[in-house]
């Protein structure tokens, strides 16, 4: 099928306004590219230190520089339900690239904080400038000049957008995504918010919560529900970097453990050594920038990624803003129903069909472009299989062609809805993004008056002390990049889930992160410019009302513009945040950084 207009007419314009940076990036990346290993132009000396610890049949290898070696990058932690089982992934892949006539070796290991434990918490202040570290550890441990391809081992929030941002640098070598898996399905995502908003309304006690929350949270694997981590999992494979069906493969199977080994098979087979030579500059392009954002879109995926995916883009010389990300969910429909966005979880999204079901009726509908180059060679088609095991051989098979779960996948005929979950949101505050897959349609409009806080802790204590049972607008300052890392504000979701059950009007508007969880209650996220660097949120006033319009796109103070005009920005007290649990650390970090819709880094990638 020939490919929808809009689809067409919004990667020409990125491919036109990304000309020049996308061309002095692929210069750079031509420039380091080698038929032969870049380490035989290193010293006897470097070459020592490089293999001086490897077995001896590896230094026999790696001596005779003719045979491809893989770089293992790790996030490997046990804290990270999602990372526990990357523990054992080294010595997999070592011995299936030994089989494949290669090696591999562990190159580095980069940070992984975990949101879920951070969250509501200091340390969350460090969470997205975590994926500016991670991007930087990538490259240290590429650096050393011994590599003739890259396997990343990373799973959630900041790490996969991390990983791919400094494997980015390193565009000539061909690279693939290598995940864990979701743990098996515990308590009901549902079952899980209610507990949480009993909890809110002091209904239960914490013994209550933990047990429930200990049920959601059990074992090894991912997170279940469709948050960044599953997020990123999706993006991974729509744009050609993971093999075909490897997001949602649960861990300690038998599957998971052969599409790990033949991920490093591959990886050597797509050197500059051999004749099928597939470097990560090729597989990240427009296009694939492009399905990524159509990914996002029909699946209702996670709102970070109104950051990561720029940077992302911006780390291979491709501009992308919201308005590309706007323009598309007005013609992508909604076809999964996954938690916040549904009852379902990942697993039973894998169940119905998956990433293979998906991805074959998007191609169907002309909303991706198939002519792309991935990891597996050209074509978007080759990920409309699923991976199964043949008498204990891995092997490939069409996914199913009808959704095994109607409830769960649509078609694009019978979308959930007629677009996609994200949207643009502008007005005198600024540029906001907002997350509608989950929001029912009556609380999408909403006007009301400001109640202004400069904390999410300050306004669960007004919640608390019953100050706000009525319909307003929570505005929450002074929570951008720049101010304190833009953490995410996830810990007032039950709070403002039980106003709106009660019967009010609510909303959130803030320069910080919500979630990758954002759910039932609508919030303009991201408003850009930052209240620190002068953005209009700022002059915002208690009982000013708001419009928040997620049907028409508008975020408007709906105030008489002389005196709008007329208000100072109010001073910030970021006293509070600038020291303890590491914060002291990056300073710079949140000095430098960029707005959200510039992708919120605190490095200038040259362009």
């Amino acid at each position: 099928m020939s490919l929808h207009p809009r689809l067409v007419e919004v990667t020409e314009r990125i491919r036109q306004k990304s000309q020049p940076s996308r061309d002095a990036y692929l210069g750079r990346v031509a420039a380091w590219a080698a038929k032969e290993p870049v380490r035989k132009g290193l010293s006897c000396t470097n070459l020592a230190h490089a293999y001086a610890a490897a077995p001896a049949g590896d230094k026999i290898m790696l001596r005779e520089q003719r045979q491809p070696n893989i770089a293992i990058v790790s996030a490997y932690n046990e804290m990270l339900s999602a990372h526990q089982p990357l523990e054992h992934y080294p010595e997999v892949i070592r011995r299936a690239a030994r089989e494949a006539g290669a090696t591999a070796q562990f190159a580095g290991g980069v940070p992984a904080m975990c949101d879920g434990v951070t969250q509501g918490q200091a340390g969350m202040e460090l969470s997205l400038f975590s994926r500016d570290v991670i991007a930087m550890s990538t490259a240290i441990a590429l650096s050393h000049q011994m590599f003739d391809a890259t396997l990343c081992l990373g799973v959630c929030d900041k790490i996969v957008p991390g990983l791919l941002i400094g494997a980015l640098q390193f565009g000539h070598l061909p690279t693939i995504f290598v995940p864990a898996g979701p743990m098996t399905s515990g308590m009901e995502n549902k079952e899980k918010a209610r507990i949480r908003q009993l909890y809110a309304e002091g209904k239960i006690d914490r013994q209550g919560l933990l047990e429930a929350e200990e049920k959601s949270y059990h074992g090894p694997g991912t997170c279940t529900f469709y948050g960044t981590a599953n997020s990123n999992q999706m993006l991974m494979e729509i744009m050609g970097l993971h093999l075909p069906g490897t997001a949602f493969v649960n861990p300690g199977t038998p599957l998971r453990e052969a599409l790990t080994a033949e991920s490093a098979r591959r990886a050597a087979a797509i050197t500059a050594l051999g004749r099928d030579y597939i470097p990560l500059a090729q597989v990240i392009d427009e296009r694939a920038i492009v399905n990524g954002l159509v990914g996002l879109m029909a699946t209702g995926g996670s709102t970070n990624h109104a950051i990561h995916l720029i940077a992302i883009a911006r780390a291979a010389g491709i501009v992308i803003d919201w308005t590309d990300f706007d323009d598309l969910s007005a013609i992508v429909p909604l076809l999964a129903k996954v938690y916040p966005n549904g009852g379902a979880d990942v697993n039973h999204f894998h169940a119905a069909g998956g990433m293979g079901y998906l991805i074959a009726r998007l191609i169907e509908a002309g909303l991706v472009h198939e002519d792309v180059q991935t990891v597996m060679g050209q074509g978007l088609s080759r990920y409309a299989q699923e991976p199964w095991l043949d008498e204990g051989r891995l092997a490939w098979r069409a996914s199913p062609a009808q959704s095994q779960d109607p409830k769960v996948l649509a078609t694009v005929e019978a979308p959930f809805q007629p677009d996609g979950g994200l949207r643009l949101l502008a007005g005198n505050l600024g540029r906001a993004v907002i997350k509608v897959s989950a929001v029912q349609h009556e609380h999408r409009v909403v006007e009301a008056p400001a109640v202004v806080f400069d904390s999410q802790d300050a306004l669960i204590a007004a919640f608390k002390r019953g100050e706000l049972e009525k319909d307003f607008v929570a505005v929450i300052r002074f929570q951008g990049p720049r101010a304190n890392g833009m953490p995410e504000l996830h810990k007032l979701t039950p709070s403002l889930g039980v106003l709106q059950d009660r019967g009010f009007k609510v909303a959130l508007v803030t320069d910080g992160r919500m979630s990758g969880a954002s759910g039932k209650v609508p919030a303009a996220i991201h408003v850009t410019p930052e209240v620190l660097a002068g953005g209009p949120l700022g002059r915002v006033r208690d009982g000013d009302l708001i419009r928040l319009d997620a049907e028409a796109g508008v975020l408007e103070a709906l105030v008489p513009a002389e005196l709008w005009a007329a208000r100072e920005q109010p001073t910030a007290d970021l006293g509070g945040n600038e020291h303890g649990y590491g914060r002291e650390l990056f300073a710079a970090f949140r000095h430098v950084a960029t707005g959200a819709e510039e992708g919120a880094m605190s490095f200038m990638l040259p362009q």
